[in-house]
């Protein structure tokens, strides 16, 4: 008999996969956690039925969430991770030597449990010296924390549950208010086909809390609803698009990434004339 796992992206579309087994499965008191084992893409998370991460492909998502951010910023050294309980997007950050703390948000604990255990290629860098790890709402930090971060980056689930506050104008707010100046938010922004509108409240909802811009870009995973995603970056100054040119990684930094180099990273923010006019500049 063959295993399949399938998630449903509308009642008529979907993504599909053969799988060897269940590796892990269990309730927390905030969502479900799976790992399945995919003939096609690996170990894969779920969360409530839904893709995280896989090995496969999860370095296109992890690498396009960080490197954006952290070469439009001048020379980061703190930042928020809220959310990214796997460790991909703290993997990526501690690839830069001038990086001197890392606070990871995570609601909840066995996510970060199950990534060590299951995917320690993703989850590798949580046990560096310079990473701080508090199991919180990643709200609720911004309100309680007087610290100012050079970089916040939101590596949420979809806006359903305990996510659905990080989309909220009020949580931008919060997230202007701990980015020291000329900070930056990097967050994911959801499926370009699915989710145009959701994308378009996150404009919205970011440029009314106070940031001077909120710009998009994209790149393809596979795995993720319509292969085709996307992330938001705003600040309070100026979108300086040329400072992704600077090389801030060491020459074997960028010879390590499988993804991202800085000449996609310009073009990555080149968007399809339907994106382009639904959340087109600033």
């Amino acid at each position: 008999m063959e295993l399949w796992y399938t998630e449903k992206h509308t009642p008529a579309a979907g993504i599909t996969l053969k799988c060897k087994g269940t590796l892990f499965s269990t309730t927390t008191r905030y969502q479900r956690i799976d790992v399945l084992e995919t003939e096609e893409y690996g170990r894969m998370l779920l969360l409530d039925g839904l893709v995280m991460t896989t090995e496969r492909d999860e370095f296109i998502y992890h690498e396009m969430l960080v490197h954006l951010a952290m070469h439009l910023h001048e020379r980061a050294e703190e930042v928020l991770v809220i959310g990214g309980g796997d460790g991909g997007a703290v993997r990526e950050l501690l690839r830069y030597p001038f990086v001197k703390k890392v606070l990871l948000c995570e609601i909840d604990r066995q996510v970060v449990e199950t990534s060590k255990r299951f995917f320690p290629d993703i989850s590798c860098g949580l046990g560096d010296e310079r990473v701080e790890i508090v199991f919180e709402d990643g709200s609720k930090i911004l309100k309680d924390t007087e610290r100012k971060f050079d970089i916040i980056i939101v590596d949420s689930t979809d806006p359903i549950g305990a996510a659905k506050g990080l989309f909220t104008e009020t949580f931008y707010s919060a997230c202007k208010k701990a980015l020291k100046e000329g900070g930056i938010l990097c967050a994911q922004s959801e499926s370009p086909i699915y989710h145009l509108p959701t994308m378009c409240e996150m404009k919205k909802a970011i440029l009314s809390a106070g940031f001077s811009f909120a710009r998009f870009y994209t790149a393809p995973v596979p795995t993720y609803p319509g292969g085709y995603w996307s992330w938001v970056v705003a600040g309070t100054g100026t979108f300086e698009i040329e400072m992704i040119k600077r090389n801030l990684l060491p020459e074997e930094g960028y010879a390590e990434l499988k993804y991202f180099n800085t000449k996609l990273g310009l073009a990555s923010f080149s968007l399809p004339n339907f994106l382009e006019r639904a959340v087109g500049e600033p």
